[in-house]
């Protein structure tokens, strides 16, 4: 150690990201052990925090409508990565974010659709939900009152293909919650198919009641198909539990806040999740939260902010 002060060690050009704070290197359990691969970017991985909080702590925040540090470093990446050539990044979840394995594909599209604020596909949507879970969820209570559904598995177009299979998925994701007998949420991000519109449906299946959230104008008669196999799997799971059904299924249209454009429906549903979640709260106010009456464009460049800074720390370029 003594004969290293003063050495020069040279270091990848393409991990130099001027004008980024410089990270300090985590501390690592005695006999663990890390590669060399690993070690040349360990500074980056920092572990997920307990509370929700603005990513890069020191760098200063974005102005609406313009990119942040955290973001122009990760866009910086991706172009240097061979994602920008057709590459693709293949990520495994932790079971617990959807209740069983589930792996993602990261494309150059993905990031696309981040950087440019652009409509949300289901990779980025299924990326922040894993960050949420991570950072809010895992390990504590939380992960009994909130639960996630994957939206590639119960869709419009799956629906209209096979509506008896996406009952039973919606079905197998109860199950593997346990017993259900207190209040929680499961959080579906509804999309209408094709890449179309999200909206937010969130059970609560102790008291029977189901949540829908849109960012745009009426409520769950758009989408009739998509009532009945979540009523059907409901009743379904509730059977198959011996629970005893003592009343109807209520649905309940929150008057959240609304979109003012074509893009932001995906980014109002992840807001959505986040606010609930960071709020804590199983019973969603039919006028929504007094915190949260509107979104701005700084409520959502934060969720983008949390992403990047997500994404560079999980090494997922």
């Amino acid at each position: 150690m003594r004969e290293a002060v003063r050495s020069f060690v040279g270091w990848p050009s393409d991990l130099i990201f001027p004008d980024a704070e410089t990270p300090t290197r985590p501390t690592h359990k005695a006999g663990k052990g890390i590669s060399r691969r690993i070690e040349s970017v360990a500074s980056l991985k920092e572990v997920p925090g307990r509370k929700l909080k603005k990513a890069g702590n020191d760098i200063p925040p974005t102005t609406s409508g313009t990119k942040s540090q955290i973001m122009m470093r990760l866009e910086k990446m991706v172009n240097e990565s061979d994602i920008m050539h057709g590459a693709i990044r293949s990520i495994d979840f932790d079971e617990g974010v959807f209740g069983a394995a589930h792996f993602e594909i990261i494309a150059k599209e993905d990031m696309q659709q981040l950087f440019e604020h652009d409509e949300l596909g289901i990779a980025v949507i299924h990326t922040y939900i894993w960050y949420m879970y991570l950072t809010l969820l895992r390990g504590t209570e939380l992960c009994n009152r909130f639960n996630f559904i994957a939206a590639s598995r119960i869709n419009a177009t799956l629906i209209t293909k096979n509506p008896t299979s996406v009952k039973n998925d919606l079905v197998d994701r109860f199950m593997a919650a346990g017993d259900n007998t207190t209040p929680s949420l499961y959080f579906l991000p509804f999309n209408s198919g094709n890449g179309g519109h999200w909206v937010l449906v969130a059970m609560d299946l102790s008291r029977l009641i189901v949540y829908y959230l849109d960012s745009l104008s009426g409520d769950w008669s758009k989408y009739p198909s998509m009532k009945k196999t979540v009523d059907a799997a409901i009743i379904k799971f509730r059977s198959k539990k011996n629970y005893r059904n003592r009343k109807d299924i209520t649905w309940i249209r929150v008057k959240c806040p609304q979109q003012n454009n074509s893009v932001d429906c995906g980014f109002f549903v992840l807001r959505f999740m986040r606010d609930i979640i960071a709020l804590n709260r199983i019973d969603i106010p039919k006028m929504y939260f007094e915190e949260y009456k509107s979104y701005s464009r700084a409520h959502l460049d934060e969720m983008k902010d949390e992403l990047c800074q997500f994404i560079v720390d999980q090494r997922i370029i």
